[in-house]
């Protein structure tokens, strides 16, 4: 994993280049601690932060150009996603899983958050500084319910499950663990985007919140972007809910307007059946009369018009129960309409009075937070303490740094850099000079700053070191063996940490390097020794063009053998 070097703002980051609202909000209880474990010593490759951003947003953009569908994006091996999205499932919540492949080089907490901030940006279009802080609460939300496939089971539609395993659903609190294992889980409110995309409910819920007061500061910064972010959300569904009202209101009237003429036809076909009836009642007494005088051809034609008059009331009456019926179907259906509108406005005021109250808790106890960092940071302030190193593996004999009170040796900070050569360091007006790292795999040793408040690395060697380079500070300058075309040999670096000058011979990768009043004394590849000018390291014996062509011989015969 490469390095970001930000000389104002911002610390080295670490990773490769080729790197909708819930309806209820209890997860299953878990109780832990969440502390990322990063990989964070020099690397052998440097990267910019727009290409690690640019992880993320390749994958969401890809997933935003519909992101009401389902869709599988990304390289299985690296970086993939799958928006397991199903409109047809109205349970449990749709979500984006973000899996990290056998060969995701990420190795830093900070730059997975960047890639998923990044993703979020491009899919959903959220603004860059919310989608950092929901990706913060994201990667937290993951490593808390890690591996508990029955707490997604229970909050996710099958789409989603079925994506998931048991043993790689969530996140690892340690970067080794992450390639190849990971499935970062994203629950989704709404897919077609904007501020409420990602659910907050559930990716802050209770046990999240708790382990994220568990880190340094308590997570205050972050914390508080995520309440801005649930006013906002609680604003827009209180808008959305007037919306809904008005328009509840409106289609009411419509429904109240059907119902009045469901009624009033009911009254239509009441009269054309009293009408129908009285009409039949007047053709039997004509057709009575009619059977009793045979032969008055008058009572006949009465009896004949009658019963048509009859009939015609009857069709009337039909006609009338038609239309009585259709307007009581209008009735029902703008009333359905109605209801669904009011439901509909009941829900958005239920998420809007949800948001506002998680907002208001959150800011309670944020509050109560600060006066605890601020008294905490306080007494940290007041008590005296100095800085120097503690062996953080016996066997590499590497070491970190650390802030200890001098009154009785208790830590108040430690470097979450572990792998400090030589058992030294320098300090200076900056921080700490020293040799850092391990030359295997994507990391590398190199001659590194300290930022003397973080205890981060924030600036690094362009050059390589020994795996056993010692560090000898003279007037501001640092001298160290790197490795070189020809071998290692011995390099002078200036307080910015580039290189000024170097050995034009090879050097053991493992001298030591002693300033004296001649030079600066290292040993050569045979072991003898060798002194170097003070100035431009080259030899300083009197018989120097010997020397050199000595071991330019026996770098030669190495070679050769």
């Amino acid at each position: 994993m490469k390095k970001i070097g930000f000389f104002a703002v911002s610390l080295f980051a670490a990773v490769s280049l080729f790197a909708a609202q819930v309806n209820e909000a209890e997860l299953k209880s878990v109780s832990q601690t969440i502390e990322f474990e990063n990989y964070t010593g020099p690397h052998a490759r440097v990267d910019t932060l727009e290409a690690i951003k640019g992880i993320g947003s390749s994958l969401g953009k890809e997933v935003g150009k519909d992101s009401t569908k389902a869709a599988n994006v990304g390289n299985q091996a690296k970086y993939y996603v799958i928006h397991a999205i199903d409109p047809g499932a109205k349970e449990k919540l749709d979500a984006d899983i973000l899996i990290l492949g056998a060969n995701a080089e990420v190795d830093h907490i900070r730059n997975l958050r960047h890639i998923i901030a990044s993703y979020l940006t491009a899919a959903y279009s959220y603004d860059e500084s919310d989608a950092e802080a929901i990706a913060t609460f994201v990667t937290v939300y993951n490593a808390v319910y890690r591996k508990n496939l029955d707490t997604f089971k229970s909050k996710y539609k099958d789409v989603v499950v079925n994506n998931l395993t048991a043993e790689k659903c969530g996140l690892s609190t340690k970067w080794s663990e992450w390639p190849g294992a990971s499935q970062i889980v994203i629950p989704v409110s709404d897919s077609a985007g904007g501020l409420s995309a990602v659910d907050t409910s559930v990716i802050s819920d209770k046990e999240v919140v708790n382990s994220m007061k568990e880190e340094d500061g308590k997570n205050i910064e972050d914390r508080k972007k995520m309440v801005d972010i649930k006013e906002r959300e609680a604003e827009k569904a209180n808008e959305k809910a007037q919306e809904s009202q008005k328009q509840a209101t409106e289609k009411q009237k419509k429904a109240d307007d059907q119902k009045k003429k469901a009624d009033e036809k009911k009254q239509e076909t009441k009269t054309a059946q009293k009408k129908a009836d009285d009409a039949q009642k007047k053709a039997d007494e004509s057709k009575k009369k009619a059977q009793e005088n045979p032969k008055d051809k008058e009572a006949q034609k009465k009896a004949e018009k009658d019963q048509k008059e009859a009939d015609k009331a009857k069709e009337e009456v039909k006609e009338a129960k038609k239309e009585e019926q259709a307007a009581e179907e209008k009735a029902e259906e703008a009333q359905k309409d109605a209801d669904k509108a009011k439901e509909e406005a009941e829900k958005q005021q239920t998420a809007a009075d949800k948001k506002q109250s998680e907002a208001q808790e959150e800011r309670k106890e944020i509050a109560k937070d600060q006066e605890k960092v601020a008294a905490e940071e306080k007494a940290a302030a007041s008590a005296a303490s100095v800085y120097g190193l503690k062996l953080a593996d016996a066997k590499a004999l590497n070491s970190q740094i650390v802030k200890v009170k001098t009154d009785d040796g208790t830590i108040v900070k430690q470097s979450p850099v572990k792998v400090v050569k030589g058992r030294s360091m320098v300090q200076t007006g900056k921080g700490f000079v020293a040799v850092a790292g391990e030359n295997s795999g994507k990391g590398a040793v190199k001659l590194v700053l300290i930022d003397q408040d973080s205890l981060e690395i924030v600036q690094e060697s362009e050059e390589i070191l020994s795996d056993n380079s010692v560090l000898l500070e003279d007037g501001g300058s640092y001298l160290v063996v790197i490795k070189d075309a020809v071998g290692y040999v011995a390099a002078k670096y200036g307080a910015d940490l580039k290189i000024q000058v170097k050995s034009p011979v090879p050097i053991n990768p493992s001298s030591p390097i002693v300033k004296t009043s001649a030079g600066y004394m290292v040993t050569d590849l045979t072991g003898n020794p060798l002194l170097l000018n003070l100035n431009d390291l080259s030899l300083t014996f009197k018989k120097a063009v010997g020397a050199a062509k000595n071991i330019k011989e026996t770098v030669s015969s190495k070679n050769e053998r």
